[in-house]
């Protein structure tokens, strides 16, 4: 849940693990600790996540708002929760409304814990209790965060019946939210270092009736700006809050008109859904953030919370289709003020405009000088870019993007390339092999083909004919070269060698499902045989032979594996790889039949999303869970650009 600015996200229980501000994926103040939701009725306690709880969860239809309902049975409660960020002001509200289910009255005590690290640090943090605002506040540095409760009925007003503020970590010290299980806090007024806090709010609920309190937390660069939002909310009162960002969502996601009435229910709603997860997941800077869950933290000490070009222009890319020019203008806009002066784009960026930390190695094993990019980051920007325009049919507006992105870019590729034209080398969209890659050859040849189509549009026919040309020697050369007449099908790369002063190239046989790009990026049509014959063999290849099916990146992947070497399952089985298999069969689509299979693998994502509609990376091969991050915008933007593929292969063939 986030408006661009203040992104929040829950574990599967409810509970918050991921508070970032002032970017959507940038100073997580949370480090995936757990911030707790704690319940006492009747001398017994419990936390959201304890074993006796069933829960329910789910986005409220068309919306960015958080719904669960948390049944505990043999205590006779049932909580049933909204969250929300408010689309406009840096603050979260939960409602949480408690109704008795044994028949007799309740005196039920809510707790609310945030464990705090700000600037992504638990060192240095001060929070106190502060009494004028009977809340908690936390703050370091220019980095300020309110926690407050109340009641709205009969009409709103500020309650807290508790709070405490203390050490987590240190000397012992689990947190304060250790003191909330006996149903009573110590309050204690004061903490810094590594610190939490907890507030508490008692509700009275009649036999089989149900009762309302609320909790909401602001943040802010100065402890003025925090009290400005929290005056607002409760001038307006927090329901308002809810009503209004439901609303919001519900107009924003209704800008979208493809025709999804003609689609299966769970379809046209995972559509949406992935609409607005999307949003979301964007920094007010313009930068679409691949996947903000901290989780992996864990394993990695570092996370999916940066921008990459490809990611990003894939995403503009759906975006555009669905109307949403705003958001896409915004990412141009931030690849136009990152692009090096060499005019390439690097690996990863903050969502700042920094550079995001990587593992692409500016030396080889021989220790020569090689770049540290994918250059199908850098095309799929130019590709995306020319699409923007083109469906916003604002081409009138392109002139300073031409000259200031473009220009410099296309010249990149067009110098940055063999002596046979294809693309000099530089790693995989996998970022893991270096050479020259089908995939990114094909973006090359998309990305010099958008450069000439702009320069045409501007009346520079030399830098017309030079961007074509070279586009056209980049295709000519990726039907030569990646096509083997011994295997009828095309290959995922070439390493280059040197023999006798003449440059040829080792073919990687092995299948890949990026491959799927020499159609989609109009190389060589999908009806052709020889993309017939790869994507026929991709999907022999690499379906996974389980249950949970699915088409996994390529053999013997590694990455979060799940099965061991001598395992007939490929590897795990992806989004966007059964996603671009689904792409090709509607590309070539004759039949009913061809989107009836298409419209198999959309369900097969659908499926395998979590209940909220949250779409991972990746899926275990034999159970189904979530992999890797969750969600992948990545994931949601390809679901979404195969819907509307869907859509206009029905309209092609009258169905």
């Amino acid at each position: 849940m986030g408006n661009g600015h203040l992104l929040v996200n829950h574990d599967l229980a409810g509970n918050i693990r991921c508070i970032y501000y002032p970017h959507a994926g940038h100073e997580n103040h949370a480090l995936d600790h757990l911030s707790r939701f704690g319940v006492w009725v009747d001398g017994a306690f419990f936390w959201l996540g304890d074993s006796e709880l069933s829960i329910d969860r789910e986005y409220r239809d068309d919306s960015m708002v958080a719904h669960f309902v948390v049944k505990h049975a043999r205590l006779g409660l049932t909580l049933d929760i909204e969250d929300v960020v408010d689309h406009h002001s840096n603050v979260f509200i939960r409602r949480v409304g408690v109704q008795d289910t044994l028949g007799v009255p309740r005196s039920v005590r809510l707790f609310f814990h945030l464990d705090i690290n700000l600037y992504g640090s638990q060192i240095a943090n001060t929070c106190y209790f502060d009494p004028d605002l009977q809340s908690i506040v936390f703050y370091k540095g220019h980095r300020y965060v309110s926690l407050s409760s109340g009641v709205v009925a009969p009409q709103f007003s500020v309650q807290c019946d508790g709070y405490a503020c203390g050490q987590k970590g240190i000397h012992g010290l689990e947190g304060t939210w250790k003191d909330a299980e006996d149903g009573r806090l110590e309050g204690f007024p004061i903490s810094q270092g590594s610190i939490d806090g907890v507030v508490q709010l008692n509700v009275d609920v009649e036999a089989n009736q149900k009762a309302e309190g609320w909790f909401w937390f602001c943040f802010g660069k100065s402890l003025n700006e925090v009290k400005a939002v929290e005056k607002d909310v409760r001038t307006q009162g927090p329901d308002d809050f809810l009503t209004r960002t439901l609303a919001h969502w519900r107009r924003w996601v209704d800008r979208d008109r493809h025709p999804i009435e003609r689609l299966p229910d769970d379809i046209a709603k995972a559509y949406r859904t992935s609409l607005l997860i999307i949003r979301t997941n964007t920094d007010h800077d313009g930068a679409f953030i691949a996947a903000n869950d901290s989780t992996m933290l864990t394993s990695a000490q570092d996370t999916y919370s940066y921008m990459w070009p490809r990611d990003g222009a894939l995403i503009a890319h759906a975006l555009d289709r669905s109307g949403y020019h705003d958001l896409t203008r915004g990412f141009f806009s931030f690849c136009k003020r990152v692009i090096t002066p060499e005019g390439y784009l690097m690996h990863k960026y903050n969502p700042d405009g920094s550079v995001g930390a990587s593992w692409l190695a500016w030396i080889n094993a021989k220790g020569e000088r090689q770049l540290p990019i994918q250059e199908d980051e850098t095309a799929l920007v130019l590709y995306a870019l020319w699409n923007h325009y083109e469906v916003s049919d604002t081409l009138d507006d392109s002139l300073d993007d031409f000259e200031n992105m473009v220009i410099p870019a296309a010249n990149f590729m067009v110098d940055f390339r063999d002596e046979n034209g294809l693309p000099k080398p530089s790693y995989d969209l996998w970022e893991e092999r270096f050479g020259i890659f089908a995939f990114t050859a094909a973006s090359v040849y998309q990305g010099l083909l958008a450069a000439a189509k702009f320069a045409d549009f501007h009346g520079d026919e030399k830098l017309r004919a030079k961007y074509a040309k070279a586009a056209e020697e980049v295709k000519e050369a990726i039907v030569h070269h990646f096509y083997d007449a011994n295997q009828a099908r095309f290959v995922r790369a070439l390493y280059p060698v040197d023999e006798h002063g003449y440059r040829g190239y080792v073919k990687d046989m092995e299948p890949d499902s990026s491959l799927y790009a020499l159609f989609d990026f109009d190389v060589v049509p999908a009806g052709d045989e020889r993309v017939e014959n790869t994507m026929r063999f991709l999907r022999e290849t690499l379906w996974v032979p389980t249950e949970i099916g699915g088409i996994a990146r390529y053999r013997n992947d590694r990455y979060y594996a799940q099965v061991g070497e001598q395992s007939n399952v490929p590897g795990n089985p992806w989004f966007i790889c059964t996603l671009w298999y689904a792409e090709w069969l509607l590309a070539r689509a004759v039949s009913q039949a061809d989107l009836d299979e298409a419209l198999g693998m959309l369900r097969w994502c659908v499926q395998r999303a979590l209940p909220s509609g949250v779409m991972a990376e990746q899926v275990h091969p034999f159970t189904g869970e979530p992999l890797s991050v969750s969600p992948l915008t990545w994931s949601h933007a390809t679901y979404i650009k195969v819907v509307q593929e869907f859509l206009a292969a029905q309209e092609r063939l009258g169905v």
